[in-house]
């Protein structure tokens, strides 16, 4: 199965993609040079760090192309679910009991962000919310304990 992405987290997964071959390799590339040119690599430091940064470096390469490839791409801005909460959805969130209010967008697992209020399609507050329109109350589990939110608003922002 293809896993869903919006179309501006692919652009935001290409460019880290190509910041990581254009930029970050070949600075790895160099520092491992750089730490082979002090002889001894048994006890290089230096050298082992450089190493293991590149198998940093080159497994989320291999894991942003298998994602991209993968992807089934879903541009949010035509989406016309109407006030009904979808993948993409821009949702603003109402505690029932404190008042404060929250805004997430529903996106694919590899894209989200909790700093960026982006959150993955399968995490429980995402998986509550779709489906459901506004003004509905929904419930989630939450570490401290049952949470009760009111929709406000449901967008589709590209």
């Amino acid at each position: 199965m293809r896993a869903p992405m919006t179309t501006q987290g692919a652009q935001r997964l290409r460019q880290e993609l190509e910041n990581l071959k254009s930029v970050k390799r070949p600075e790895v590339i160099a520092a491992i040079a750089e730490a082979r040119a002090h002889g001894d690599l048994k006890e290089n430091a230096e050298y082992h760090a450089a190493r293991e940064q590149q198998g940093f470096i080159e497994g989320r390469i291999q894991e942003l192309e298998a994602a991209l490839s993968n992807a089934q791409l879903i541009d949010v801005g035509t989406l016309n679910a109407g006030d009904r909460v979808v993948f993409g959805a821009t949702v603003e969130l109402a505690d029932e009991d404190s008042g404060d209010t929250v805004t997430y967008q529903i996106v694919g697992d590899l894209e989200s962000d909790i700093k960026h209020a982006r959150i993955s399609v399968s995490a429980p507050i995402a998986r509550a919310l779709i489906g459901r329109h506004e003004g509905d109350v929904i419930e989630i589990d939450a570490p401290s304990g049952k949470r009760s939110y009111e929709i406000v608003s449901v967008r589709y922002i590209a």
